[in-house]
């Protein structure tokens, strides 16, 4: 009998990602029966009890490479093995990749890009954007288990309470040949700085940025003043001032850093549902009466190029 829910852990070297905190934690509160961590790659995981984890089960193998068929291979064997009535995983290029082969092979239901779960009658329902974030639709899956991948950063992530989970292997081991392709070559990014799902500070900026120029000569060295990841908004993206991959908002990256600095932005509802659980928001736009005010923590009215060169030089000094 399916039971419980199974949370696919993503971690980079052995480092989880702040998704597989948040799942967890989201999971428990659930009550949905007991939560399963699954780890690919690595035999560690026991802080994930902290989080919400009453055990972890870990596939040996070799997952560096991101290749399909060793994915679905290991979470199918996982899923036999544990027979849950629920799988999350957070809404990665592997998940959307894996998990939609996964669904076809089983024949299960999958529901994707979800911002939002609750627990109705015993199922658990999601609940995603549709038409570029201005309606919303509830997605219930009918078949045991109910696949769901979950944007990241949807939910909070609490402070662990410092529990450990027992580890253990779930006996199954990935090889080369389940992998269906092979790797010719990685090249890594030339970037520095986090992705912007898992940065702690971000400054992002809007079309008032007014060209690439402007995004590059006042965004970009205002963020790397303070270790924070250039963001835009979809604006700003639309304009072809930033690259698709800065994009904050409904439509691009939902985003839950510590500090969330917006320069020029309006505060439209569906940048806002990109970044409204930002711990501290502070807003520079010359209309006092622009909505991302009602959400800041800090507003600033003026001149983002006035303010902007200013900030930096504090925020510097401050710093050194």
């Amino acid at each position: 009998m399916s039971n419980g829910i199974l949370v696919i852990c993503e971690h980079d070297g052995g480092v989880f990602k702040k998704t597989a905190f948040e799942l967890l934690a989201k999971a428990k509160s659930l009550g949905s029966g007991s939560v399963t961590a699954l780890v690919l790659g690595a035999d560690s995981g026991a802080e994930l009890g902290g989080y919400g984890a009453d055990k972890v089960v870990t596939v040996a193998g070799d997952f560096a490479s991101h290749l399909t068929g060793a994915y679905v291979k290991a979470v199918q064997g996982a899923i036999e093995s544990l027979s849950p009535a629920v799988v999350l995983a957070a809404a990665s290029s592997e998940a959307k990749d894996g998990l939609p082969r996964l669904a076809a092979r089983l024949g299960l239901g999958l529901g994707t890009e979800v911002t939002e779960l609750r627990a109705d009658g015993g199922a658990v329902v999601g609940r995603r954007p549709v038409y570029a974030g201005k309606a919303f639709v509830e997605v219930q899956v009918s078949s045991s288990p109910a696949l769901f991948t979950v944007r990241p950063n949807s939910f909070g992530i609490p402070t662990s309470t410092g529990a450990s989970a027992p580890v253990a292997s779930l006996g199954l081991s990935v090889g080369g040949g389940d992998a269906l392709t092979s790797v010719v070559d990685t090249e890594a990014p030339s970037s520095t700085v986090a992705d912007l799902t898992e940065a702690e500070r971000i400054v992002s900026g809007g079309r008032s940025v007014k060209s690439q120029d402007g995004f590059d000569s006042l965004i970009r060295p205002l963020a790397a003043s303070i270790g924070a990841t250039p963001g835009a908004s979809r604006a700003c993206v639309d304009a072809g001032f930033a690259p698709h991959s800065a994009q904050v908002g409904q439509t691009g990256k939902t985003v839950n850093p510590s500090l969330y600095v917006a320069m020029g932005i309006s505060g439209a509802i569906q940048h806002l549902a990109g970044m409204r659980t930002s711990k501290i928001i502070v807003a520079v736009n010359t209309d006092a009466e622009a909505p991302i005010f009602q959400h800041a923590t800090y507003g600033i009215v003026a001149d983002m190029f006035e303010v902007g060169p200013l900030l930096k030089q504090e925020l510097e000094a401050a710093l050194s």
